[in-house]
Formats: C-alpha cells, sequence, structure tokens
C-alpha cells in the first residue's frame, strides 16, 4: 500500500505545490494560453475521433462481434459497455477529482494506462478470434471494457480541466468546433476504414481498422498532454470526504433543478437502447455487404459533426436546453424510421439522425453538468449526471438486447416511446441551469 501510494503521489504530481490563485487570476491565466489551448484541444479531438471512428460502436464493433455470436444478448452487452462505460464511473471519482489540485496528471499520466494502453490490444484480440473465436471475443470485451470504464474514471478531471482552460461563454463554441472538426475527420476516416474492410479477408481486415484506431487514440494523448492547465487550489468540502452515495443523495434531494435533468438523462439514455442494433438490422435483413457499415459509420459521423456545431452555437448563445431539444427530436425520428424503413437506403438517414442526436448530447449533454454547481463542486455534478446515466446505459442495452429477441420491430417501437416521453419531460420539467441564480449558498 506504501508503494502504492508513493506511485500515485508521483503520478498524479501531489508532491508538489500549487500556487494559490483566486477564481479571477485563474481565468486570467486561461484568457493568456486560451489559442494554444484552442488548438492543441482541436489537434486531440480530430485524431481521437479519426482513431474511433474505427472501432465506432454503432456500426464496426458491432459488425465485428456479429462475426463470432449472432447472440441478442452479446451484441446488447456490447452495447452496454460503449453507452454505460464512460459514464458509470464517473461518481466514484468525483469526490477525489475535487481534493486533486492539478486535472491535467489525472486526465494525463493516470490516463496513459487506464484509457490508451488497452486499445493496442483490439487488433491482437481479431487475429486471435481467426482461431479460438471465443478467447477472441473475450479478449476484445474486456479490453474494450478496460479502455471504455478507464475513460469514464477520468471523465470528471477531463471536464474540469475543460471548464478551468475555457471560460463558460466559450465552452460551448469551443467544444462544438473540437466536434466538429473531429467528427469531420472522423468520417473520412470511416470512409478509409470501408476500403479495408471490402479490400481485405477477415480477420485482416478488423485487424487493420483495430490498428489504425489504436494509432490514432495515442497520437490524440500527446495534444492533450501539451493543453496548458490554469493550475488552482481544490476547495476542500466535507461532502468530499465523505462517502460516494451520500454525498450523491445530499446533492440530488437538495437541488430540484439538477434532479430533473437526471430524470430527463435517464431516460433518454434508455430511449437510445436500439442503437447497437441498427446495422446488425440493416445488414441481416437486406443482406448487405461488410463494406457498406463504413458508409454508414461516415453517415453516422457526418450527423455528429453538424450535431455537434449546431449544438455549441446554440449553447453558447440561448444555453444548453434548446439544443438538447432538437438532439432529442433526432433521435426520435431516426428510431422512427428504422421502424418503418421500406429499403436499405433508408438506413444512411437513419444514422444520420441518431448522429446528429449523438453530436447534439455529447456537446450540451456533457457541458451543461458544468453549469449546475460553483466550480469548486463541478466533479461531484458532473459525475452525479454521468453516473447516473451510466447506471441507465447499464441496463437499457440489455433490455434492448431481450427486445431484440423478440423482434427489430419491438425495440425500435420501445425506442421511440421511451425516447417521445423523454422530450415531453424535457420541454416541461427541466429548466436550463442558466435561467436561474447560484445555488452555492442553499447547496453549502
Amino acid at each position: 500500500m506504501i508503494v502504492l501510494h508513493k506511485m500515485l503521489t508521483r503520478l498524479l504530481l501531489l508532491d508538489k505545490p500549487v500556487p494559490y490563485r483566486t477564481d479571477e487570476e485563474a481565468l486570467a491565466e486561461a484568457q493568456r494560453n486560451y489559442r494554444w489551448n484552442f488548438v492543441m484541444n482541436l489537434l486531440d479531438g480530430g485524431t481521437f475521433w479519426f482513431g474511433i471512428a474505427f472501432a465506432s460502436s454503432a456500426t464496426i464493433v458491432p459488425l465485428f462481434v456479429s462475426k463470432i455470436t449472432l447472440n441478442p444478448l452479446v451484441i446488447g452487452l456490447v452495447a452496454m459497455i460503449a453507452q454505460s462505460s464512460w459514464f458509470l464511473p464517473q461518481l466514484f471519482a468525483a469526490g477525489l477529482t475535487e481534493r486533486v489540485d492539478r486535472k491535467k496528471p489525472i486526465v494525463v499520466n493516470a490516463g496513459f494506462f487506464l484509457e490508451r494502453v488497452p486499445v493496442w490490444l483490439w487488433p491482437a484480440a481479431a487475429l486471435v478470434a481467426a482461431q479460438w473465436p471465443i478467447t477472441g471475443l473475450i479478449l476484445f470485451l474486456l479490453t474494450y471494457a478496460w479502455h471504455g470504464f478507464g475513460a469514464g474514471l477520468l471523465g470528471p478531471a477531463w471536464q474540469d480541466l475543460i471548464a478551468r482552460c475555457f471560460p463558460v461563454n466559450r465552452r460551448g463554441t469551443v467544444f462544438g468546433l473540437t466536434s466538429f472538426i473531429g467528427t469531420g475527420v472522423g468520417a473520412l476516416g470511416a470512409l478509409v476504414s470501408s476500403r479495408i474492410l471490402a479490400q481485405y479477408a477477415y480477420p485482416w481486415n478488423f485487424f487493420l481498422v483495430f490498428l489504425t484506431a489504436a494509432i490514432a487514440i495515442n497520437l490524440s494523448w500527446v495534444f492533450i498532454a501539451l493543453i496548458r492547465e490554469p493550475e488552482q487550489r481544490s476547495v476542500d468540502h466535507e461532502d468530499s470526504r465523505s462517502g460516494t452515495w451520500g454525498r450523491m443523495w445530499r446533492v440530488v434531494r437538495r437541488d430540484s433543478v439538477f434532479r430533473n435533468f437526471l430524470a430527463y438523462r435517464v431516460m433518454m439514455v434508455s430511449g437510445a437502447m436500439g442503437t447497437g442494433f441498427i446495422t446488425v438490422t440493416a445488414v441481416q435483413r437486406w443482406a448487405l455487404q461488410d463494406s457498406i457499415v463504413g458508409y454508414f459509420t461516415a453517415v453516422l459521423l457526418l450527423g455528429q459533426t453538424v450535431g455537434s456545431l449546431l449544438a455549441g452555437m446554440l449553447a453558447d448563445r440561448y444555453g444548453h436546453k434548446t439544443p438538447l431539444v432538437f438532439g432529442g427530436l433526432a433521435q426520435v425520428s431516426g428510431f422512427t424510421l428504422a421502424l418503418t424503413s421500406p429499403a436499405p437506403e433508408a438506413f444512411f438517414t437513419v444514422f444520420a439522425m441518431v448522429g446528429l442526436s449523438m453530436g447534439i448530447h455529447m456537446v450540451s449533454g456533457t457541458l451543461v453538468a458544468l453549469e449546475f454547481s460553483e466550480p469548486s463542486r463541478r466533479p461531484t455534478y458532473v459525475g452525479i449526471a454521468n453516473t447516473t446515466a451510466g447506471v441507465a446505459g447499464s441496463v437499457a442495452p440489455l433490455l434492448g438486447g431481450w427486445l431484440a429477441s423478440l423482434g427489430y420491430q419491438l425495440l425500435f417501437a420501445a425506442c421511440v416511446a421511451v425516447g417521445v416521453a423523454a422530450l415531453a419531460w424535457l420541454l416541461v420539467g427541466v429548466r436550463d441551469p442558466r435561467s436561474r441564480k447560484p445555488r452555492a449558498a442553499a447547496l453549502a
């Protein structure tokens, strides 16, 4: 334990003092480094999204798994990992994140081992699966979960780092433009993945696709390591030292506005439980070639590109509720079309709508949680919001797998119904956090 403590101390730079700065001084430093951090953030987002396009959880990963098994529950397990791994662990890391003064060492130093290392085992899993399918599948699922849950543990620190580097009235534009460029580059990557899947036989096509993903995802780590963090001492809240669930319950019980947002988040995530089955449905129903999945991925990412840019533009001016409404409408429209599609060509529109919703929720769904609390409490609020969504993301895909075993039409109909309910609750029951006065004193 002593050795582990020393390793963590050095890894997170806990042994180096942090200068005292007021919020105004930290903001001034963020303004001075704005251009540098803006460029590094763009490069980080561009390379990461290019890489993740070669391991899309909505298209390429389900296709790879379907080469080994068509069991809906296994495909649902993949969707569960994809939807919950980023969200679920964040509350458990929130308390520690609040107490650590520097956020960048968590994201960069710890993130290298938690998030970046496991992706190198994906191409190996593809080759193993050719000879020993079950072994290869288990290896892939374990490393896929390692990467996802590792990223989730870093989530509060990464989002707090973004909040420190960029003022509130610029975050939407910065994050939206980064996602716009990243997903745009990712769409090009998806076209490349389509060519690879078409030109090479299994398993070498997936080996090359996953290898490209690993190279690009690790290249993005270099750029995020170059970001300049405005270092500032963290406020030591009593809640940060208390139990995780007790801290969560106190915040949720006292903040009704935030509580209503959490209810919406759970419903919207649950309404996306059919995302991982769209590709499998289209390929099986019309006997499509594997290469079509690359084009599906490109359209999905183009939708994300438009959605992220739209969310960034609208959020800085009107707050995050407005783009979230558009995102809910896009999600419901996508699953409605998947339910009623008369031809395989309609699935390009399905992926465009689902991608549009993903892009909007990626920007506004992430950034809105930063605005519910004072700066020193951001990690806890972010952790609660994302872990709540992670719980829903863990259960919903498995429920989706069970519904898919009864029929894909039933699954997509359920997605439409839950999505409509989530959209109605967003319109009626959720207030944008910018419309209320800060409640730090009331929540203290």
